[in-house]
């Protein structure tokens, strides 16, 4: 049973539309001939009124050869609602005038009037439908107030306003209830929009979260690599024992840098799996800090991380990674300095190197630095990143210690 009924709600195809009605959206992008349903509408309508001349034999006009082309027509016109709903709800409500204007039974034939207007609506036509059901309306109290004397069946007298009222309902709840549909079928075409384009961001903010990823492993490692081809160059022929040091270096650093890159790619091409792996986090800091002595930079750690949700250790090993990065690749400093301190619910994260800056991007380059921040901002923190007042440079995160979705 649907869990919105068992909870006394609406059920569930009402709040978010039936299967079918995406279908129907289809159609009017690109219309389809309802060949199935006008066949079923127009063969209940033909046998449905002859049962109904059997039930009102004597009070109205036999069924006749004009008559069941009336009705044959009314069916057979609802072939074209999806193309032109406004010729068909026209269309039907004339035929179904000249029907009951000659005097025969009433019966299923209103409903195809009905399913014209429910279409025309529906598509967008209100004015149009409301107008061919007054017709209609008005055009049955002609005939039944005035023009009955002059046509058939001979000796009808004029009907009641009973059943006038009782028309006049009929023609209002029907589009009432096509009115309903309408509203409920612009809400559900709003709400699909809504969940696409939730569905657009979330892809794009996985896009951006590889991205982040990649670029943070392949810049630590590429500068490592390079540093370290470097000195391998330059120490071949002086000092082999030392050139060899540093090409397996460099053999460790690419291995856990493809390692790295795997574990993000398999994200793509499992979506929704466990990763083989899990992320990083500032357990592995000790990694960093040997990595960035074997580029020649010493990092001295101050202060120890307390224990860090998921996505906020890995973000705080990403920004320590980023930031040595940047030191090796644009500061003259061979030393630097990561500093941990919490309190009042928050992580702060302190970078600093001695400088001086040796290129154009002190710092670091504006993709990394816009990394971090995006990094932080995912989870409600902040961070700040310049020049120190005493020369050098900066990188200061504010992390809280539970995550909350910045964005």
């Amino acid at each position: 049973m649907d869990e919105q009924r068992v909870r006394g709600g609406p059920p569930q195809w009402w709040r978010h539309g039936p299967p079918w009605w995406d279908r129907w959206g289809e159609g009017e992008r690109a219309p389809h001939w309802p060949w199935r349903s006008t066949v079923v509408v127009t063969v209940f309508v033909l046998a449905g009124s002859n049962f109904a001349a059997h039930g009102q034999e004597g009070e109205r006009a036999a069924l006749d050869p004009f008559a069941r082309v009336l009705l044959l027509v009314a069916g057979a016109l609802l072939l074209w609602r999806k193309r032109y709903p406004v010729a068909v709800v026209f269309g039907t409500a004339g035929a179904v005038m000249v029907y009951l204007g000659a005097g025969y039974p009433y019966g299923p034939v209103l409903f195809t009037v009905a399913l014209a207007c429910f279409s025309a609506i529906v598509a967008g036509h209100r004015r149009a439908a409301w107008a061919a059901m007054g017709t209609l309306w008005v055009g049955h109290v002609l005939v039944a107030h005035w023009l009955y004397q002059w046509l058939p069946p001979s000796g009808d007298s004029a009907a009641s306003w009973g059943e006038e009222l009782v028309v006049a309902t009929w023609v209002v709840a029907i589009a009432a209830v096509s009115e309903l549909f309408r509203v409920r079928r612009e809400q559900w075409a709003r709400e699909r929009a809504e969940r696409a384009e939730a569905a657009r961001r979330r892809a794009d903010e996985e896009r951006l979260r590889i991205a982040q990823e990649l670029h943070d492993v392949l810049a630590h490692s590429i500068s490592v690599i390079n540093v370290q081809a470097g000195v391998g160059l330059a120490l071949l022929d002086s000092d082999p024992e030392q050139a060899r040091t540093a090409l397996t270096t460099i053999k460790a650093q690419s291995k856990e840098a493809l390692g790295e890159v795997r574990q993000v790619l398999d994200t793509l091409r499992a979506p929704g799996d466990a990763p083989r792996a899990p992320a990083p986090g500032l357990d592995r800091l000790p990694e960093l800090v040997e990595q960035a002595a074997s580029a020649g930079l010493t990092v001295d750690v101050e202060g120890e991380p307390p224990r860090l949700a998921p996505g906020t250790d890995l973000a705080a090993f990403r920004i320590v990674q980023e930031a040595l990065t940047n030191v090796v690749r644009h500061s003259g400093s061979r030393h630097a300095r990561v500093h941990f301190a919490y309190d009042a619910g928050v992580l702060r994260l302190r970078v600093d190197d001695d400088g001086p800056a040796t290129g154009a991007d002190a710092g670091g380059s504006g993709n990394g630095l816009a990394g971090m921040r995006e990094r932080a901002a995912a989870l409600g923190g902040t961070i700040e990143a310049g020049p120190r007042p005493d020369g050098g440079f900066r990188v200061l995160a504010v992390l809280p210690l539970s995550a909350s979705a910045g964005r």
